[in-house]
């Protein structure tokens, strides 16, 4: 059980740090527009990681992707530079539909009028 904690706090950590080294660091022209790190997932024996990448616009999906494949050496070493572990973990990017899935949800729910708050009220049945 304390190895599961372990693995989720380091994950974590590398979902926050890589976050933080594309944003400041990385000064590639297609990481631009709205993107987040979703989530990390970190093997028990620390040796890959797969990072879940979440983009909004989909013409910018395709660049974001081959930018950040293209800096893993990179991301690798910086990262290893800002953990305390013993080596850093292999990158492995992964393109993230959940957001962008749960928008299009959202929006087919508005447009269909079943949006939270806004349920028809049952009509009352006449009495005879």
């Amino acid at each position: 059980m304390k190895e599961f904690q372990r693995i989720d706090r380091i994950s974590e950590e590398v979902r926050r740090e890589l976050d933080a080294i594309i944003r400041e660091e990385l000064n590639d022209p297609r990481i631009d527009g709205t993107w987040s790190l979703t989530r990390a997932e970190v093997t028990g024996d620390l040796r890959f990681a797969k990072v879940y990448v979440s983009v909004l616009e989909e013409e910018r999906r395709e660049p974001l992707m081959e930018a950040l494949k293209g800096a893993k050496g990179y991301l690798r070493r910086a990262l290893g530079k800002r953990m305390i572990i013993r080596s850093s973990p292999e990158l492995i990017f992964v393109s993230d539909r959940n957001i962008e899935y749960g928008v299009h949800i959202a929006k087919v729910l508005a447009e269909t009028g079943i949006a939270a708050g806004k349920q028809e009220e049952p009509a009352e049945e006449e009495k005879p």
